[in-house]
C-alpha cells in the first residue's frame, strides 16, 4: 500500500512514501518518440535542444503521460483498488497458498496508513481462509493495531533503530511510540517476526545489536528476528520518482560484516536469527 509515516534515509521502497498516484521516468529508457509531449496537459515532457525535460513542478499527476509510452519510461505509479479487487486477485493463488502454507501479506509503504482499508481487507480475508501477515514499522495508534490483530496471523514488525535520537534522526518519527506498540502487542499474544535493517555507517553498531537481543528476550512472542543487509537498489528508483536523496551508498552491506553481527546477535537471543 502506498503512504508511510517515515522518511528512512535508506528507504528501499521510495515508490510506497507517498499515497497519492505518482509519475516515475526513467531517462535510459526514453527513446525521444515524443508522444508524451503533446499527450501532457500542462507540458511537463518536452526536449530543451538535446536534453530530455520533466518538469514535475507542474506536473498533476494525470498519468496521460504514461498512457501510451511505448518504451515504457514513464510508468504510473499507485492505483485506486476496492478491498473485493484486491481479495479476487489473491484468492487467484489460493491454491498454491494451500500446498505451501502461504497466505496474503499486506505491505508497503505502511499498511496502517489506511487503516479503514487494511481492516476490511484483513476481515474479508479471513472469511476466505487466508493466512495473514502485516508488515508494520509500529508507527500508528495501538487502537488501530488492537482493530486487526484478532485478523493478524504474523506480524512482520520493523526494529530499525534502538538509540531514541539516532532513530528520529534516520527515520522523522520517534521511537517511543514504536516501541510501546510493540510491547502490548506481544502482551495480547500476537506472534511477531522483528525485523531489523542493516545499514552502513548508520545503524551497524554492536550496542545496537546487542539492545535488538534486550528487547527481543524481554518480549514473549517474538517468533525470529530477521537482519536485511542494505541494498541500493531504491537509490535508482527514488531517482525515477525525481525524489532528492539524503542518503546515498551505492554498494551493497558487507556480508562479513553482517555476519560478524548476525553472531553476535544469535549469541545474545533466546530466538532464532537469519539474514533475509
Amino acid at each position: 500500500m502506498k503512504g508511510c509515516p517515515l522518511r528512512c534515509l535508506w528507504c528501499h521502497n521510495p515508490e510506497s512514501q507517498k499515497s497519492e498516484r505518482e509519475i516515475s521516468f526513467q531517462s535510459s529508457k526514453c527513446i525521444g518518440c515524443g508522444w508524451c509531449f503533446s499527450a501532457c496537459p500542462n507540458g511537463c515532457q518536452r526536449m530543451e535542444g538535446d536534453k530530455r525535460i520533466f518538469n514535475r513542478n507542474n506536473c498533476l499527476r494525470c498519468g496521460k503521460c504514461a498512457e501510451k509510452c511505448y518504451a515504457g519510461a514513464l510508468e504510473i505509479v499507485g492505483r485506486e483498488m476496492k478491498v473485493d479487487e484486491v481479495i479476487d486477485e489473491v484468492m487467484k493463488d489460493k491454491a498454491f497458498y494451500d500446498t505451501s502454507g502461504g497466505g496474503m501479506t499486506l505491505s508497503g509503504g505502511e499498511p496502517l496508513f489506511q487503516p479503514e482499508f487494511t481492516v476490511a481487507l484483513l476481515n474479508e480475508a479471513k472469511k476466505n481462509g487466508l493466512h495473514t501477515c502485516v508488515e508494520t514499522c509500529g508507527f500508528a495508534s495501538y487502537n488501530v493495531i488492537d482493530k486487526i490483530r484478532r485478523n493478524v496471523d504474523v506480524f512482520l514488525y520493523d526494529l530499525k533503530e534502538t538509540d531514541s535520537q539516532k532513530h528520529e534522526d534516520f527515520t522523522g518519527v520517534p521511537l517511543g511510540p514504536i516501541l510501546e506498540n510493540l510491547i502490548k502487542l506481544d502482551a495480547a499474544g500476537n506472534k511477531i517476526i522483528l525485523r531489523c535493517p542493516i545499514i552502513p555507517s548508520l545503524n551497524d553498531r554492536p550496542e545496537h545489536i546487542s539492545k535488538i537481543a534486550e528487547i527481543a528476550n524481554g518480549l514473549n512472542n517474538v517468533q525470529e528476528i530477521n537482519l536485511m543487509p542494505y541494498h541500493p537498489l531504491g537509490q535508482s528508483k527514488a531517482e525515477r520518482m525525481g525524489y532528492e536523496k539524503d542518503f546515498e551508498l551505492k554498494s551493497f552491506a558487507d556480508s562479513g560484516e553482517v555476519n560478524k553481527l548476525h553472531e553476535k546477535l544469535a549469541s545474545l537471543c533466546k530466538v532464532h536469527v537469519r539474514i533475509e
